[in-house]
């Protein structure tokens, strides 16, 4: 491998292959080997229907995956929020980066904030737990279902780029994104988890490889050296979270996790789908390992379940 580039898996949208050339080229750096990404078309790429129609937001994840197993590519960058929780056969999470702003950002008309946005204003979003925690924040604004790459729901805005149809308010996406894509100049205010707690793993990149790759040799080293330990343990809390609910990426569902001097911190919600009931928690631990980290997601979805988490949304568990 060391001698033939290492083939690096994308999605073809701005944001990923933005995201995933910054991979290769640390990966390169680390493991002192070329790279080549392969661009790889995915059914959220190419199915407009709504996420929660479609499979969710495994379905950015499952061609990457195939082509991971069949040779194609010899790693693959996915946005972590985007993960299926249940683990892939064959496959290993060899790198998870520092993870980045983990926060929401509204962008909106005329530099407007939530509190700010006049009753009727129309904000889109294609996340349930956006649409839900928007709704619970303010009950009086109309939530418009929305798909499409960062560029096309910037244009939605009213006002915020030249020559798109502007039929909304304002739009919500995710800060790392809109930083990676050099559009923080588009925020009128970043949300910040007391208002919107974000979806687990959000912010964080995941650098998935073949199991046998992961053991030994140039890629295996790149991998373990480009690992973040304090990423890895706050988004294996909040995907234990998110598994053991069974609750799926799309689930109005937010979590953030945190390493704290006392050990790992993790705060939760459960929304109903219209924002009008919600179940909030914070637990923590004092074992700040990965085992510790499983441990504490578990126990947090247990709170959550026996508060009336699945009395809120559908939940398989």
């Amino acid at each position: 491998m060391a001698h033939s580039p290492v083939l690096i898996g994308t999605r073809g949208s701005a944001l990923a292959v933005t995201q995933t050339t910054t991979v290769a080229e640390m990966l390169s750096e680390l493991g002192g080997f070329n790279v080549e990404l392969v661009r790889v078309k995915t059914e959220g790429d190419i199915n407009r229907a709504a996420l929660s129609q479609i499979g969710g937001t495994g379905v950015f994840v499952a061609a990457l995956r195939e082509s991971l197993l069949s040779g194609d590519c010899d790693v693959a960058v996915h946005s972590l929020k985007d993960l299926p929780t249940a683990e892939a056969g064959g496959l290993t999470i060899g790198a998870i980066p520092a993870r980045v702003d983990v926060r929401d950002a509204l962008c909106a008309r005329d530099g407007l904030t939530l509190g700010q946005l006049p009753a009727g204003a129309k904000i889109g979003t294609g996340s349930p737990r956006r649409a839900a925690q928007l709704r619970a924040a303010r009950p009086d604004l109309e939530i418009v279902d929305i798909r499409g790459n960062v560029d096309t729901r910037l244009a939605r805005v009213a006002g915020l780029v030249d020559g798109g149809p502007g039929d909304l308010d304002a739009v919500v996406l995710a800060a790392a994104g809109l930083s990676r894509l050099g559009r923080l100049n588009m925020v009128s205010e970043f949300l910040e988890p007391s208002v919107m707690l974000p979806a687990p793993g959000q912010g964080a990149l995941a650098v998935e490889c073949r199991t046998s790759d992961a053991a030994e040799g140039p890629l295996s080293r790149a991998l373990a050296a480009y690992d973040d330990t304090a990423s890895r343990l706050t988004v294996t809390a909040e995907r234990a979270l998110l598994a053991r609910l069974e609750a799926g990426c799309t689930a109005p569902i937010g979590a953030l996790a945190r390493v704290t001097e006392q050990g790992l911190a993790l705060e939760a919600v459960v929304c109903s789908d219209d924002g009008t009931q919600t179940i909030r928690r914070y637990t923590s631990t004092a074992q700040a390992d990965e085992d510790g980290a499983r441990a504490l997601g578990i126990r947090m979805a247990e709170e959550l379940l026996a508060a009336g988490a699945a009395d809120l949304t559908e939940l398989a568990s």
